[in-house]
């Protein structure tokens, strides 16, 4: 989940800002950036939405490539 803490940081966002909008724990979060644990497809999709990027770019850190 390189993309979801590069992401969370370029925005200025805090760890429990994030977690108290997608409803979640700051631990959770926490996990989810540092690859301790994976969220489940819902919460993938919250997190694209949340911060308007791609799943791919959350679990990456770069954008899908078309080729």
């Amino acid at each position: 989940m390189e993309g979801l803490k590069k992401i969370r940081k370029s925005k200025n966002l805090s760890q429990q800002k994030v977690a108290l909008d997608l409803d979640i724990s700051r631990e959770a979060l926490s996990h989810y950036e540092n690859g301790r644990r994976e969220p489940s497809l819902e919460m993938l999709v919250k997190m694209s939405r949340y911060f308007n990027v791609s799943i791919d770019y959350l679990i990456t850190g770069r954008d899908f490539a078309r080729r």
